[in-house]
């Protein structure tokens, strides 16, 4: 045979085509009968059962102790944020980023690992009121802190009819809610804390969302391969 050849295919040899089972993503095993597809790997019927019957069902209960846990996180979170931006002196925001992961943990970990609209909702909510409302203990720390400027600005500003304790918690919690945005006074300051806080929310939003475990089959064996002709 010249070498000019000898690349060419030979039509007068048999060639096989290799006819590999498929291996099951689960226990690794060589798949001989039947299989399914689970989120595009190949896994055995025996595999299969198992991993269905380990898949999180979403229900009442788990949504509640996601909240529950949710909101135990927020306040985690909360605490975090006041005593570092305490500590720091920083208020600008960071502390949101470890807010949003606390609290979409939280939540996973109550559930079991089910996730969904109504739970990402749920953690955006948490998030965001953990960061904002942790400017009312800071704004009262400052105030304590500084107690001749709150007089010098309480005689300043005209006389007016005491306010009672359950309105004063409520302005002060409406203030906090909208403390991200009024910190735009200084839009430097401010754009970067509401980035930092979406980035944080976004966390929550990731953890919290629905994992879809995608089934299909079953499928039968694969066909040998025929043989090449001579």
């Amino acid at each position: 045979m010249s070498e000019n050849n000898k690349d060419l295919p030979q039509f007068s040899t048999a060639e096989y085509a290799p006819n590999t089972p498929p291996v099951c993503a689960g226990c690794r095993n060589a798949i001989s009968g039947t299989y399914f597809s689970i989120n595009g790997a190949p896994v055995c019927p025996e595999c299969t059962r198992k991993i269905q019957e380990q898949i999180p069902r979403d229900s009442h209960g788990a949504f509640v102790r996601a909240s529950v846990f949710g909101i135990a996180g927020a306040l985690v979170g909360l605490a975090l944020y006041v005593g570092f931006a305490l500590a720091t002196g920083l208020v600008i925001g960071w502390a949101s980023l470890a807010v949003g992961f606390i609290v979409g943990k939280a939540m996973s970990l109550g559930s079991g690992g089910v996730g969904g609209r109504r739970y990402q909702i749920v953690a955006v909510l948490l998030t965001y009121l953990a960061v904002s409302l942790s400017a009312v203990p800071i704004a009262l720390y400052e105030m304590r802190q500084h107690p001749r400027q709150a007089q010098t600005s309480d005689v300043a500003a005209p006389q007016r009819e005491p306010m009672s304790a359950g309105k004063a918690v409520g302005v002060l919690a409406l203030l906090g809610i909208a403390s991200p945005f009024l910190e735009l006074e200084d839009p430097v300051h401010g754009i970067i804390g509401l980035v930092i806080l979406f980035v944080g929310i976004r966390f929550a939003w990731q953890f919290t969302a629905r994992r879809d475990v995608n089934i299909t089959g079953p499928y039968a064996p694969a066909a040998p391969a025929p043989a090449g002709a001579t």
